[in-house]
């Protein structure tokens, strides 16, 4: 078997059962019926993503993350979402911080640019962060909060 890259033993940390934290501006909150679960794919390969929110407006999902083929560094999130949406993410996670972008069209068209950037914490168990939103250019504005907290 070959041996495995520091990038994919680096998404290791996501692995397990997760609860978590959305905040929407005009929405009540999911706080400890939310949840996600990372698991490595057989062949340890790409990591699969599983995740659902009790809030209608919210959707469950997958999303299939593995090495970003042009830059051994980062990754590409394949995301799937309950309303029918597929999308590709740029990202990474290095020094505590886990970041996701979308700024280029993909499986859909690109109506506005989106990042989500989160915070380790120094246990590895929370992760605390927000998504913002770009649209025609103009400045990034905050969109939602969204923590998680490793269960198992």
């Amino acid at each position: 078997m070959a041996m495995r890259s520091s990038a994919l033993s680096a998404l290791d940390l996501l692995v397990g059962e997760w609860s978590m934290s959305p905040r929407f501006e005009h929405l009540p909150a999911a706080d400890g019926d939310a949840r996600v679960v990372f698991e490595w794919l057989p062949g340890g390969t790409f990591l699969v993503e599983r995740w659902s929110i009790p809030i209608p407006e919210a959707p469950d999902g997958i999303a299939v993350i593995g090495l970003d083929p042009a830059d051994e560094d980062r990754y590409l999130q394949h995301y799937f979402d309950s309303r029918g949406v597929a999308r590709v993410y740029k990202m990474a996670l290095s020094d505590k911080v886990w970041t996701l972008w979308r700024d280029e069209p993909d499986f859909s068209p690109l109506d506005f640019r989106q990042r989500y950037t989160g915070t380790v914490s120094d246990d590895g168990r929370t992760i605390t962060g927000s998504w913002e939103m770009c649209r025609d250019g103009s400045p990034w504005e905050h969109d939602f909060e969204l923590s998680y907290r490793k269960l198992s």
